[in-house]
C-alpha cells in the first residue's frame, strides 16, 4: 500500500511532465481503436446490405463468380435462358422465381456526357427493376421505369449530381449507348455504401446490357413457408441438374463479404502497421520521460532507500506510475478512437462512400485490445528506467544530484550497436545480391530490423559525433549562445540519442518510401521510353472494355497512321510435356503491336508470333514446360474451339510492360472464336502520321467525346498519370506516418521541458550573470533544432539505405533505375529544423518566465 501511495503522489505531483507521454499513448491507442472500429463498421454495413439484397436462393450461370461479378472479356454479363425460370418455379418448395438482369460493366453519363459513376471506387450497376429490389429500396419520387424511354436512379446518386425527373441520361455498355429520361428515384432502406444504381424495365435492360431478350443474368428464388434455404437449394438443383450456380442467401453474402474482406484486411493491417510505428516512437518518449524523472528524483529515491525502501519497492513504485500513465492514456485513447472512426466515416462520405453512424460497431475486443496494448507498451517502456532507479545506492544518491553514468554499460552498448548495425548492413548488401524476390525480401526485412535496432542502440555514440559536427556548422557561428546549446545537447548523449531516434524512425520510413516511389516512376518512364513506340494509348480508367463503335471512331480519326487492337482472353493450354493449364491468359493483338511495344525475346522474332496459327510464350513458361521454337501447343479458347499453335518466339522475363504475356494475332483468335463471342479490346494503341501528332491528339479527344469512359493519353500524359498514382499513394502513406512524427515531436517537447526543469538552478545562475531572456529562449530553440536535425540525418540516411536496397528487389522485376528524390530529402531535412523550432516554443517560453532568485534557490 505504501508503494501505491508513493506512486500516486509522484504521478499527480508530476502530472504536467507526464501529460505529453500520456498524449503519445492516447494517440497510438486511438489510431488502433479507430482502425478496428472503422473496419468493423464497414463490415457491419456491408453485411446488412448483402443480407438484405440477397434472395433466399440465387441461380446464376455456371461461369459467374461466387460474388455475382458480371465482368467478362466480351463486355457482356454471362446469362441464362429465360426457360430456366419455369424449371425453377416447378421445383418443390419454391414460392416464387423471378429472372433479373444486371451488369457493372457499364458507364452512365448525363446529357453533358459527364460521368455519373462514384468517385470512391464503388461500382456502377445497371439492372432491371424487380421484386427483390423492391424489398430493399423505396421509391421516393416518380415511378418505376416502364418502356424503353424511362430509367430510375438511386436517390443518393440523384442528390449528388442534382438530377431531376425528366432529365436525360445515357447507359453505355458493350452493345452501344441507350438514352432514357428519369422516371423516378429509389432510396435504400439499408445503408448504400456508395454504389450508383440505375434501373430499366426488364426488356430494355436485356437489350441494353446483352443485346437480346429472352435471357437473364440471375434468378431470384423465394422459399415457401417452412422451407429452409439449404432445402430450397437442394430442390432447385434437383430440378435444374448441373451447369448452373445455385447459392443460398448466406452463400451469396459470404462470397461478397469474402471479396470485400481482402480489401478491408489490407487497409486494416496497413493502418495498424502505422499505429505500431507510432507505438514504437512513443516507447522512446516514455523511456526518456521516466529516465529524466528518475534522474531528477535521485535524492528523493536515495532518501527512500536510506529509510528502508528496498530496490524492489523503488522499482515497483516507478512501474506503478507507468501503469497509471498507461491506463489513463489508453482509456482516453479508446474514446478518441471512436471519434477517429466517426471522422473516417465522414471522410469516406465526402468521397462518395456512405457509411451511417447507425451502424457504428464497437466490439468488446476493441477497447480491451486498446487498453491492454497501451498499458503493456507503457509499462515495458518504463521498465529500464525503473530498474535503473532501483540500482541507485542510498549514499551515492544522497551525494549526487543526478544519476551516475555507467561508463562500462555505455561501452557495451556502443559495441552492441555497432555489431547490430554491421550485421544489418551485411543483410542489406545480401539483398542487392539476391537472385529472387522471396530470398531478397527476407534479407531486406532482416536488414531493416537490424539496422534500425543498431542505430537506436548506438544512438548515444552517434549523438556525440553528429551533434558536434552540426554544432560546428550551425551553432558555433552564433556565438556563446550557440556553443551553450551544443553543450546542452551533448550533456546527456543517451537522452539526445533516444529523442533523435524517435524522429529517426518516422523519417527513415519517409525517405525509404520516397526512394522506392521515385525509383518506380523513373524505371517505368525509362521502360516506356525504351519500349513503347506508339504515340497514343486509349483505355478506360475504370476497366471498362472498348466497344466496337469506339474502335471504329478511333480508326476514323484523320492523321492516324495505324491503330492497334489489344485484347486478352482465357484458354486451356496443353503443353508438350503433357500438362494442361486451365484458364490461362492469352493476349491477341494486331501484328503492328510488335512496332508499338518493342518486346525483348530470348529466341525467335516477336513479329513471327502474329503469323497464322502462331504464338509466343514467356521465358519461364518455356523453361517449366520444355517449350522450344517450333513446339506445338494445344490452345482451347474460351467460348471457342481448340487450336494447335506453333511457338514462333520466346519473350524475355526481364521486362516491365506485359511481363509474362503470351501473344497471338487477332486474326488467329477470330479463326477459332465466333464473332459474337470475341473478347473486346482492353486497350488501343495509335500512331499518327509524321508531323501530325498534335492534330491527331486533339482529333482523338474530340472523336471520343461521346465515349467519356475512355481516356486518350500520349506518352507524356501516361508518364504523368503513373507519377500521379504513385504520388497519391505516397501522400496517403506520409499522412499515416504523420502520426508517428507527431509523437516524435511530442518527445522533443517533453525532453526539452524536462531538461529545463532539470537545469532550473543553472538557468537561474546564467540569468543572474547577464543572460537575457531572449538569449535563453534562443539557446533552447537551437538545442531543439540540433536534436531534430540529428534525428533527421540518421533517419534520412537510414531510409535512403533501405530504399536503395529495396530498389534492388524491384530491379528483379525489371525496375532497374535507382532515383534518389533529392528535393524531397532536402525538404524533409530543412523541415526538421522547423519541427525543432516548433517543439521548443513552449519549453523556451517557460524557461524565459522563470524567476531568477527562485531558480537559483532550487535544489
Amino acid at each position: 500500500m505504501t508503494v501505491l501511495k508513493t506512486s500516486m503522489r509522484n504521478f499527480f505531483a508530476h502530472k504536467g511532465r507526464m501529460a505529453l507521454s500520456a498524449v503519445a499513448v492516447l494517440l497510438s491507442v486511438a489510431f488502433v481503436c479507430g482502425t478496428l472500429v472503422f473496419t468493423d463498421t464497414m463490415n457491419t454495413t456491408f453485411d446488412k446490405l448483402f443480407a438484405a439484397t440477397s434472395s433466399d436462393v440465387t441461380v446464376s450461370p455456371k461461369d459467374a463468380s461466387d460474388s455475382g461479378e458480371t465482368t467478362s472479356d466480351t463486355g457482356r454479363p454471362p446469362v441464362l435462358p429465360a426457360s430456366v425460370v419455369g424449371k425453377v418455379r416447378g421445383a418443390e418448395g419454391v414460392k416464387s422465381a423471378e429472372g433479373t438482369m444486371f451488369s457493372s460493366s457499364v458507364t452512365v453519363v448525363d446529357a453533358d456526357k459527364d460521368s455519373l459513376s462514384p468517385t470512391s471506387g464503388a461500382p456502377t450497376i445497371v439492372g432491371s427493376w424487380n421484386g427483390n429490389d423492391a424489398r430493399t429500396m423505396k421509391i421516393t419520387g416518380g415511378a418505376a421505369p416502364k418502356g424503353a424511354d424511362q430509367i430510375m436512379v438511386d436517390a443518393d446518386t440523384a442528390d449528388k449530381h442534382h438530377l431531376k425527373l425528366g432529365d436525360e441520361i445515357s447507359v453505355i455498355s458493350a452493345t452501344g449507348t441507350h438514352s432514357a429520361r428519369i422516371s423516378g428515384f429509389a432510396a435504400f432502406t439499408v445503408t448504400n455504401p456508395g454504389a450508383a444504381i440505375f434501373y430499366l424495365d426488364t426488356t430494355t435492360a436485356q437489350k441494353t446490357l446483352v443485346g437480346r431478350t429472352g435471357v437473364f443474368t440471375s434468378i431470384n428464388v423465394t422459399a415457401a413457408a417452412g422451407v429452409t434455404d439449404p432445402a430450397l437449394k437442394k430442390n432447385v438443383l434437383g430440378a435444374l441438374g448441373t451447369g448452373y450456380k445455385v447459392q443460398t442467401a448466406k452463400e451469396v453474402s459470404d462470397a461478397n463479404q469474402k471479396e470485400l474482406s481482402g480489401f478491408l484486411d489490407v487497409m486494416k493491417y496497413a493502418m495498424l502497421g502505422f499505429a505500431g510505428v507510432a507505438f514504437l516512437v512513443g516507447i522512446f518518449l516514455i523511456i526518456n520521460t521516466f529516465s529524466m524523472l528518475v534522474a531528477q528524483r535521485t535524492r528523493e529515491i536515495g532518501l527512500m532507500r536510506a529509510i528502508g525502501s528496498s530496490r524492489r519497492q523503488v522499482n515497483r513504485s516507478v512501474l506503478v506510475e507507468a501503469l497509471l500513465l498507461g491506463v489513463v492514456g489508453s482509456v482516453l485513447g479508446v474514446a478518441a478512437g471512436v471519434g477517429i472512426a466517426v471522422g473516417l466515416m465522414k471522410v469516406m462520405g465526402s468521397v462518395g462512400m456512405k457509411l451511417s453512424t447507425d451502424d457504428l460497431t464497437v466490439a468488446w475486443t476493441t477497447p480491451v485490445a486498446g487498453i491492454a496494448l497501451g498499458v503493456i507498451v507503457t509499462v515495458l517502456a518504463a521498465y529500464l528506467p525503473a530498474r535503473r532507479a532501483g540500482k541507485v545506492s542510498p549514499m551515492a544518491a544522497l551525494r549526487d544530484a543526478g544519476a551516475p553514468a555507467d561508463a562500462r554499460a555505455g561501452r557495451v552498448r556502443a559495441v552492441l550497436g555497432i555489431l547490430l548495425t554491421g550485421a544489418g548492413a551485411v543483410s542489406l548488401y545480401a539483398t542487392s545480391q539476391a537472385g529472387g524476390a522471396t530470398e531478397g525480401s527476407a534479407w531486406l526485412g532482416l536488414g531493416v530490423v537490424l539496422t534500425l535496432i543498431g542505430f537506436v542502440v548506438v544512438g548515444p555514440l552517434l549523438a556525440s559525433g553528429v551533434v558536434r559536427v552540426l554544432g560546428t556548422v550551425l551553432l558555433r557561428p552564433l556565438g556563446s549562445v550557440g556553443r551553450m546549446a551544443e553543450r546542452n545537447a551533448l550533456r546527456n548523449p543517451r537522452r539526445t540519442g533516444a529523442t533523435g531516434a524517435a524522429l529517426m524512425i518516422g523519417l527513415a520510413l519517409v525517405a525509404c518510401l520516397s526512394v522506392v516511389g521515385s525509383s518506380m516512376v523513373a524505371s517505368a518512364t525509362d521502360q516506356l521510353d525504351k519500349t513503347v513506340g506508339t504515340d497514343f494509348i486509349i483505355q478506360s480508367d475504370s476497366g471498362q472494355l472498348i466497344t466496337p463503335e469506339a474502335v471504329k471512331a478511333v480508326k476514323s480519326v484523320p492523321g492516324m497512321e495505324r491503330v492497334t487492337e489489344y485484347r486478352v482472353t482465357e484458354a486451356d493450354y496443353t503443353t508438350p510435356d503433357g500438362k494442361t493449364l486451365k484458364d490461362t491468359d492469352i493476349t491477341a493483338a494486331d501484328p503492328t503491336y510488335a512496332e508499338d511495344v518493342r518486346t525483348k525475346t530470348v529466341a525467335g522474332d516477336i513479329a513471327d508470333a502474329y503469323k497464322p496459327d502462331s504464338m509466343s510464350v514467356n521465358e519461364k513458361f518455356a523453361e517449366d514446360h520444355g517449350v522450344r521454337l517450333g513446339s506445338k501447343i494445344k490452345v482451347d479458347f474460351k467460348d471457342g474451339s481448340a487450336a494447335r499453335l506453333t511457338v514462333r518466339a520466346i519473350t524475355s522475363d526481364d521486362v516491365v510492360i506485359d511481363k509474362g504475356a503470351m501473344y497471338t494475332s487477332t486474326a488467329t483468335l477470330a479463326k477459332y472464336v465466333p464473332a459474337d463471342r470475341m473478347p473486346l479490346d482492353v486497350v488501343l494503341f495509335g500512331s499518327s502520321e509524321e508531323g501530325r501528332q498534335d492534330a491527331a491528339y486533339k482529333a482523338l479527344k474530340a472523336e471520343l467525346h461521346d465515349y467519356p469512359q475512355y481516356t486518350v493519353r500520349d506518352q507524356t500524359d501516361y508518364k504523368q498519370e503513373l507519377k500521379d498514382q504513385i504520388g497519391q499513394l505516397l501522400n496517403l502513406i506520409y499522412g499515416l506516418l504523420a502520426l508517428a512524427i507527431i509523437v516524435a515531436v511530442l518527445g522533443v517537447v517533453n525532453t526539452l521541458a524536462l531538461s529545463v526543469v532539470e537545469r532550473t538552478r543553472e538557468i537561474g545562475l546564467m540569468r543572474a550573470i547577464g543572460l537575457s531572456r531572449r538569449q535563453l529562449r534562443r539557446m533552447i530553440r537551437l538545442e531543439s533544432v540540433v536534436i531534430a536535425l540529428f534525428g533527421a540525418l540518421l533517419g534520412l540516411g537510414l531510409g535512403m539505405g533501405w530504399g536503395a536496397s529495396a530498389q534492388k528487389l524491384l530491379a528483379l522485376e525489371g525496375l532497374k533505375v535507382l532515383d534518389i528524390p533529392w528535393p524531397t530529402i532536402i525538404g524533409v531535412f530543412v523541415g526538421s529544423a522547423f519541427v525543432g523550432l516548433f517543439a521548443a516554443l513552449v519549453p523556451a517560453f517557460r524557461a524565459g518566465r522563470m524567476n531568477v532568485l527562485t531558480a537559483i534557490a532550487t535544489e
